[in-house]
């Protein structure tokens, strides 16, 4: 963060929410505006090229969500959210600590936001996981309809019903579907809990499979099993995880 100034990218699909942001930073003295956007995918090439300090991310656009952006961009950079009332995106941002204003905002809530960003730029204070507030924001009966990855200057967007199964590798997972295959920073039980239970299973604590990609099942060690997929994948299974692949799969 420059000692004198802050850099800032507006980011909300609609013009008039922008201008109204931008009228607010006018009166702030450290605050220079480096860019403004209408997209997700606009916005994680913003942040990548300009390394902005903070960032005004709406919530709901095409493309990429707001919790999608921040899944793709450098947790150097301090966030407030633009939202209208939603009580799941409410409840994640408190309970991640997360900047966040509601729309119409005043002009004393806007300030209160941005001194808070101001703070936690001032003392380097740790993003907020993405993936977990992701998680925490959807209803209970919202499943993830899709991934989103980066990859270098771009970012790939997997719907969930493509995904043959996920690894857990250290820090990352990785996502395969057909013959491709992704890592991505993030755990697999964050994974875990933003898809759909009637259809992707944990087996194994390193794998989690979805389960119409499952064409038999072999035996593999006194304890195990192996769930063989349509592409030829083998992936091993614990006592605890076939016994939940058989209930889901309704298997005798």
């Amino acid at each position: 963060m420059s000692a004198t100034m802050m850099r800032v990218v507006i980011v909300d699909d609609e013009e008039l929410a922008r201008h109204v942001i931008r009228e607010h930073l006018g009166n702030e003295e450290d605050v220079e505006i480096a860019a403004e956007c209408a997209n997700g995918f606009e916005a994680v090439r913003l942040a990548n090229e300009l390394k902005p300090d903070l960032m005004f991310l709406d919530v709901q656009m095409p493309k990429l969500d707001g919790f999608e952006v921040l899944e793709l961009i450098e947790p150097e950079i301090a966030v407030i959210f633009v939202t209208a009332f939603d009580q799941y995106a409410m409840r994640a941002f408190d309970a991640a600590a997360v900047d966040y204003l509601l729309k119409p905002f005043s002009a004393e809530r806007f300030r209160s936001a941005l001194e808070r960003a101001r703070q936690r730029l001032a003392t380097k204070q740790p993003a907020p996981s993405a993936s977990e507030l992701k998680a925490l924001a959807r209803t209970p009966d919202q499943a993830a309809e899709r991934v989103v990855v980066k990859d270098g200057a771009r970012v790939h967007i997997i719907p969930v019903g493509k995904l043959d199964y996920v690894e857990a590798q250290d820090d990352y997972i990785e996502l395969h579907s057909g013959q491709k295959s992704w890592l991505k920073q993030q755990s697999l039980a964050s994974l875990e809990a933003v898809l759909d239970p009637n259809r992707f299973v944990r087996v194994h604590r390193s794998y989690l499979i979805n389960i119409e990609r499952v064409t038999k099942i072999e035996p593999y060690t006194k304890d195990t099993k192996l769930a063989i997929l349509t592409d030829g994948a083998q992936i091993p299974m614990s006592r605890a995880g076939y016994a939940r692949l058989k209930e889901l799969m309704r298997i005798e």
